[in-house]
């Protein structure tokens, strides 16, 4: 059974930086794709990045070149690295569950939501 320890986040200035990062136990952190998802106050919750076996990336257009997602085998966690937030970026973060293949569905923890907020 896979579970997930979420901490990081909190409120920023515009142009200020956070982490986000997700403490996975029952499932090696690079052998998967792991991705973070955000979700603003009265939208719909959307992909922010992805990455795949702790290697290759996927990055949302609107947070390209200002967000990175990364692993560290080590402790087993997949982080979300975010510089010169901006208001816009204010939402919940939040990691799924590791996944084998793009078209599984996101699996969430039950876990506190903790905001992101600038």
């Amino acid at each position: 059974q896979v579970h997930l320890v979420e901490s990081g986040g909190g409120l920023v200035q515009p142009g200020g930086s956070l982490r986000r990062s997700c403490a996975v136990s029952g499932s090696a952190v690079n052998d998967y794709i792991m991705a973070w998802y955000r979700q603003a106050p009265g939208k719909v919750r959307e992909l922010v990045a992805d990455i795949i076996n702790g290697g290759h990336s996927n990055i949302r257009d609107s947070v390209k070149g200002r967000f990175t997602i990364s692993t560290d085998s080590a402790t087993n966690t997949v982080s979300l690295h975010m510089d010169r937030l901006q208001p816009e970026d204010t939402a919940v973060y939040l990691c799924p569950a590791p996944k084998s293949s793009f078209s599984a569905p996101p699996s969430w923890g039950q876990g506190p939501q903790v905001p992101v907020s600038s």
